[in-house]
């Protein structure tokens, strides 16, 4: 597939680096030579230096035969004018646009084919903010992400010392949560990726996934560790997009506090957060905090455009005694230094973004796209076409199927039912199959097995 991608930030960056290694023809424009020079150091892409909104620089990078357009810069203008101009010039076939505003997600006649013709909108604070309020509704997990509309999730947890499965194979699961249907997809152990079977024994510090119904995660989460106690007290740190995003969300479940140094900003969330309490001040001050109960809070949400403040603050928190902290960091270099000190879960936005994005550049009817381990392990929603004739996996029991290694299917939805079968499930068309790779690199063999072949109408 031939894409051009537009702005070389962490977004930009981080979809290059996702797509290069699985044989598209990339092209990165940005006009910031820096960037693009450090892009070609490690990736194998061409790069265009110059506004991705102007027809004479897109021509340059390939749009006359170009498969997709991604349009991420820091400018919603930019990014909509581009993919305004590649559809109307180039009759370019999708194009994905990253808006930011909401000014303009609110006016769904904005984006369309009479008026600006953009295919998908991707807008990272929303995505960011969905993410985090899930972390804020799952006590103890450290990932959350929603298949089948939300009624399956797929969730990270950390093995805990002292609790009910450390120690014991996955075989006693069972019984351990009677009547709760779960497949354990993963655990990484070190860094190594294990895919387990009733045999594998979980070892404290242990990152395991497991795919289950939404309604049944705190019970399973349970079995690894020592069940918390809900979340009731939530402090942000930062007003922007995400962080009022983030307030009205939970703001009507949690106690929920914000701080933010701007006064302007704090006059504005005032007026539009309804039980929000908005403080005006710097999140690093230990009197501040103090004064507001920190060692009470249950959650510490570092929200702002800084990683250096975000982390520090977190820290602080951590230090005062905050039950939990989470920390938005940009920089990916800055995610695994953080995460596991003061700082309980580093949220990268870009890790977060690339999936929604991914779910429209996927070969085959993919539904969803979650980036895992910092985008070295993927899982896919894919649905299942054809018939025996046409498809590879129609009418095929899962024990007959040819997986690459280290994929597995966890679970499968069928007619609005969330099925966890066993080898001997022969696979229908409609199903949706979700599916978890350890190695994101075996997408290809994935999508080829799914694949339906031309004779099928």
């Amino acid at each position: 597939m031939k894409i051009i991608i537009l702005g070389a930030g962490q977004v930009g960056r981080s979809v290059a680096q996702s797509l290069a290694s699985e044989a598209n023809d990339i092209t990165v424009v940005d006009t910031q030579a820096r960037l693009l020079k450090d892009l070609q150091e490690h990736l194998d892409i061409r790069t265009v230096q110059g506004h991705g909104a102007h027809p004479s620089v897109l021509i340059e990078a390939g749009i006359e035969d170009a498969d997709l357009i991604l349009a991420v810069t820091n400018s919603d203008e930019t990014n909509m004018v581009a993919c305004q101009i590649a559809s109307t010039l180039f009759h370019t076939p999708t194009k994905l646009a990253r808006v930011r505003s909401n000014d303009y997600l609110r006016h769904a006649g904005v984006f369309s084919d009479k008026a600006i013709p953009v295919d998908f909108i991707i807008s990272p604070e929303e995505l960011v903010t969905t993410f985090i309020q899930h972390l804020i509704d799952q006590p103890g997990v450290l990932q959350i992400l929603d298949f089948v509309g939300g009624k399956a999730q797929l969730v990270a947890v950390r093995a805990y010392y002292g609790g009910p499965l450390v120690g014991q194979s996955l075989s006693s699961l069972v019984e351990r949560i009677p009547g709760v249907d779960t497949r354990i997809v993963a655990i990484f152990r070190r860094d190594r990726a294990i895919i387990p079977d009733g045999t594998t024994v979980v070892e404290a510090d242990d990152e395991v996934f497991f795919l289950a119904a939404r309604e049944h995660i705190p019970r399973v989460v349970g079995a690894f560790r020592r069940s918390e106690k809900p979340y009731r007290r939530v402090i942000i740190s930062g007003g922007g997009n995400i962080g009022k995003r983030l307030a009205a969300n939970i703001e009507d479940r949690y106690h929920t506090k914000i701080i933010e140094i701007d006064a302007l900003r704090c006059r504005y969330l005032a007026r539009t957060l309804e039980q929000t309490v908005v403080l005006q001040g710097d999140a690093a001050d230990a009197d501040l905090l103090r004064e507001e109960d920190i060692a009470d809070t249950d959650v510490y949400c570092a929200v702002t455009n800084d990683d250096e403040a975000n982390i520090l603050s977190a820290m602080l928190a951590k230090r005062l005694g905050a039950r939990k902290t989470l920390c938005l960091i940009n920089r990916p270099s800055y995610v695994d230094l953080a995460q596991g000190t003061a700082v309980d879960i580093a949220v990268s936005p870009a890790q977060a973004t690339i999936g929604s994005l991914l779910t429209h550049i996927r070969k085959g009817d993919v539904v969803s796209v979650h980036a895992l381990r910092r985008g070295a392990a993927e899982a896919i929603e894919i649905v299942v076409h054809g018939d025996r004739h046409s498809s590879r996996v129609v009418g095929r029991r899962l024990s007959e199927l040819e997986l690459p290694e280290g994929s597995n299917i966890g679970a499968i939805a069928r007619e609005g039912q969330i099925l966890f079968p066993g080898k001997g499930c022969v696979l229908q068309a409609g199903d949706h199959v979700i599916l978890f790779l350890a190695d994101k690199r075996q997408v290809s063999s994935i999508e080829r097995l799914f694949q339906v072949s031309f004779n099928f109408i």
